[in-house]
């Protein structure tokens, strides 16, 4: 008897996964031109290809199978600066469920997979980083947990007069 709501399995990529997974990273980040995104996809396809396999590489690139089907995928990493922190902390760099079986758990199930890989690899606690303009995404973290951490703010240089709220006399 067919079920009528499959369950995802979420596991470590494999290296065959690796195109089906580009693919959906380059839906991912035309998806995000809709909210200021500069990452230009098509021009980025070999460099996060690779970007990708290291992340396989280094355990940190999952994905989401529904009956068999890759339908999502999430890539994590931990953070290696050069400046000594009291935390480890992870990464979650990309996550995507493809719109067509949204709202099934597969998110979810994605995130805590990530959680989990990155708590394995030692981390104390995971940052991620989500467009402003990209609420669905906000509201979703947020329901799972997150809170804001930081805020990076832009400006474009190239016609600062006419961006300026306030006389140069104020300043």
């Amino acid at each position: 008897m067919p079920q009528n709501n499959p369950q995802p399995t979420i596991e470590r990529a494999s290296q065959a996964d690796l195109e089906t997974v580009t693919e959906l990273w380059l839906r991912l980040a035309r998806d995000q031109r809709a909210y200021d995104s500069a990452v230009r996809p098509d021009a980025n396809r070999e460099t996060m290809r690779n970007t990708l396999a290291a992340y396989r590489v280094n355990d940190g690139l999952l994905v989401a199978r529904l009956q068999g089907e890759i339908v999502g995928f999430a890539s994590v990493s931990i953070e290696h600066g050069s400046l000594e922190l009291d935390v480890t902390r992870g990464l979650l760099s990309n996550v995507y469920v493809d719109p067509a079986v949204r709202n099934q758990g597969i998110g979810t199930a994605l995130l805590e997979a990530a959680e989990d890989t990155l708590a394995e690899q030692g981390a104390d606690v995971m940052l991620l980083e989500v467009m402003a303009g990209n609420e669905d995404a906000r509201r979703f973290y947020r329901s799972r947990g997150y809170d804001e951490f930081r805020v990076t703010m832009t400006r474009s240089l190239g016609d600062r007069d006419e961006n300026d709220t306030h006389s140069k006399e104020d300043g």
